[in-house]
């Protein structure tokens, strides 16, 4: 009973020192969003104590709870929600049941979680799509890829290219009634990393160019080349994700050795010879004064790990690489980005980009806003007004 008490014990005040920990004046439902962010540094704290006493990875302690808010594929009045998969990856399908005159619209959805957690049947994202698919009386698609660290990079990706591929099948478009000049690829975070990468490719392929008429991107991480730009720096204990959570599980992706994170952090991680890189995702030149702050530009350190890893030099896991010629291709484009978010930078970074050569963007910033409010739980005002965003953009423009 002692040691009950004494573990509960440590355990209150390691959350009463968490909860109490500085996030900005300006957050909507601030007690809602400290309540949250004191949950996720405890979370992380107890993963990160469970694998060094050899009981549970860190990332796995973490799927625990991603399993709890796994949904079934309930049909309601409006949607018929379907579990299949398309090329062997898993798909959650949402079809409306109300005729149509003409062909609907299609969103394929590609959910986030640092590419190592979630899934496109978590309520959250189940609820997202469900939304969409009856708002926009569109067939949405959700993508079960594959998870890091069993299926490093770039399975995941792969997996939502073979996915993209097989629903754009002439055969497959008439089977669900969809557009074949009104199709949307999407996704949160990671996600939108996905989303991302999958929309360049296709777009610079003869097979597929033109195909899709938009992607829509929701607080993207775009990058690994530089781990300490000014949003970073800003938000580097969250709220809700921290760097150090960020860094640690999305390195997973890449490699299970830890050497990469712990560089990473130190922005030590890139090999030699990869200088010639940085110019594609240089803050200094590309991100608006505003966000600038005080912070000086200094390039990442090269040449400090004694691994290689080719991802890291690829445009297929940092898609901000690609070359503006590349980009000159994309389709009709959403962005939105959160103020109080480590991955700001990198969907401010793009917008510029895309901008400069040519790109059609449409771009919310939320200055109150964090990472993840899609997905957290207690239905954060914010969410809904970033779920509300994304939809009403996919209306008007699909």
């Amino acid at each position: 009973m002692g040691y009950k008490t004494l573990c509960f014990g440590l355990f209150c005040i390691l959350f009463a020192y968490c909860i109490y920990i500085p996030i900005p004046e300006n957050i909507e439902e601030r007690r809602k969003v400290q309540f949250l962010d004191a949950v996720m540094k405890m979370l992380s704290f107890m993963a990160k104590m469970f694998e060094h006493m050899g009981l549970i990875k860190y990332e796995d302690f973490f799927s625990i709870f991603v399993r709890m808010q796994l949904t079934k594929p309930v049909s309601d009045e409006n949607i018929t929600v379907i579990d299949t998969d398309f090329s062997d990856i898993p798909v959650r399908l949402y079809l409306p049941k109300r005729k149509s005159e003409r062909q609907r619209p299609a969103v394929i959805f590609i959910h986030g979680g640092a590419f190592t957690l979630g899934s496109c049947k978590m309520f959250a994202y189940d609820e997202l799509n469900r939304q969409t698919a009856n708002k926009l009386d569109a067939v949405v698609v959700g993508v079960d890829y594959r998870l890091a660290p069993q299926y490093p990079f770039p399975a995941a990706l792969e997996d939502c290219v073979l996915v993209i591929k097989f629903f754009l099948q002439d055969s497959v478009l008439e089977k669900y009634g969809v557009d074949p000049a009104r199709i949307c690829i999407s996704g949160d975070s990671c996600g939108g990393t996905l989303a991302t990468a999958a929309t360049q490719l296709l777009q610079n392929n003869p097979e597929h160019k033109g195909k899709i008429k938009a992607q829509a991107l929701l607080y993207p991480g775009l990058q690994f080349i530089d781990s300490l730009t000014p949003s970073h720096q800003d938000y580097e204990h969250g709220p809700f994700l921290s760097r150090e959570i960020g860094i640690k599980l999305a390195c997973l992706y890449v490699t299970k050795d830890t050497a990469l994170p712990e560089a990473m952090h130190r922005n030590e991680h890139m090999p030699k010879g990869s200088s010639h890189l940085f110019k594609f995702v240089n803050w200094s030149h590309f991100l608006p004064e505003k966000y600038k702050k005080n912070h000086v530009y200094t390039e990442p350190t090269l040449g400090k790990l004694n691994a290689f890893y080719p991802a890291l030099v690829d445009s297929r896991l940092s898609p901000l690489l690609v070359s503006d010629s590349q980009l000159q291709s994309l389709p009709l484009t959403y962005i939105l980005t959160c103020e109080h978010d480590i991955l700001r930078d990198d969907g401010l970074i793009y917008i510029t980009r895309l901008r400069n050569v040519g790109v059609q963007v449409t771009h919310d910033h939320i200055e109150e806003g964090i990472h993840g409010a899609l997905i957290v739980p207690f239905n954060l005002h914010l969410g809904l007004r970033i779920r509300d965003k994304y939809i009403s953009w996919l209306q008007k423009n699909l």
